[in-house]
């Protein structure tokens, strides 16, 4: 069977048309500091992308460095970090355990952009991570209690009686959140913006820094 062709790059029109929409590089590049940057990103996304402008690839390792990634979304940013929640005890929170650091990867097809981010991890407060479930719809409060997530299954059936027990037993009232149910801070020591361009001759603008609460320092990139 003959290989597969992959289909051909946008054509010269196509970058000759992303080319006179680009933005000023001047102003792009005069940036002394990310987080700035990522929130406009973040905002051009939300009203571009069809859905989850947030939602980000979460890579971990294990504690022999053996590599994993899944999608997750992005529950809060600020100076500090990038949060998410999820179980502790599915796979991706007894990597993040055994190995606290991470990067994030977020593509925006629809932007022709991406922001990258590494650093090392820190649990969130349980202020916060209470907060956070507490706004979470009912349905998906009673789901947190009846996943236990990563682990096997049986059948669908399975997972629908432990919904009918949780629902019974937190239907009504307030649903305290899982103990297991926390909120991971990615604190970044590295983020790079990734800007498509003509030719593959992209603009990339990248972040670093020592540790939290240290300056920033920026370089370009070649391509």
């Amino acid at each position: 069977m003959a290989d597969k062709i992959i289909p051909a790059s946008p054509s010269a029109e196509d970058y000759a048309k992303a080319a006179a929409n680009s933005p000023d590089d001047g102003a792009w590049f005069a940036r002394n500091e990310p987080f700035a940057l990522f929130a406009e990103w973040l905002e051009d996304a939300k009203k571009k992308e069809p859905n989850d402008a947030n939602a980000m690839a979460l890579a971990t390792a294990d504690e022999h460095g053996a590599p994993d990634v899944r999608m997750v979304l992005l529950k809060d940013v600020s100076g500090d970090g990038f949060v998410f929640y999820s179980n502790a005890e599915s796979r991706k929170g007894q990597q993040l355990a055994a190995n606290p650091q991470a990067a994030l990867c977020f593509h925006w097809k629809s932007l022709r952009r991406q922001v990258r981010v590494s650093g090392r991890v820190e649990p969130a407060t349980d202020a916060e991570a209470d907060a956070y479930f507490a706004s979470r719809a009912k349905d998906s409060q009673i789901g947190a209690w009846a996943s236990e997530q990563s682990r096997p299954m049986e059948g669908r059936f399975e997972l629908e009686k432990r919904i009918a027990q949780f629902a019974l037993k937190y239907g009504i009232g307030k649903t305290p959140r899982p103990p297991q149910w926390r909120g991971w801070r990615i604190v970044p020591t590295r983020i790079e913006f990734w800007r498509d361009r003509p030719f593959r001759l992209h603009d990339r603008l990248e972040f670093t820094r020592t540790g939290g609460g240290q300056p920033w320092t920026t370089q370009r990139l070649y391509p």
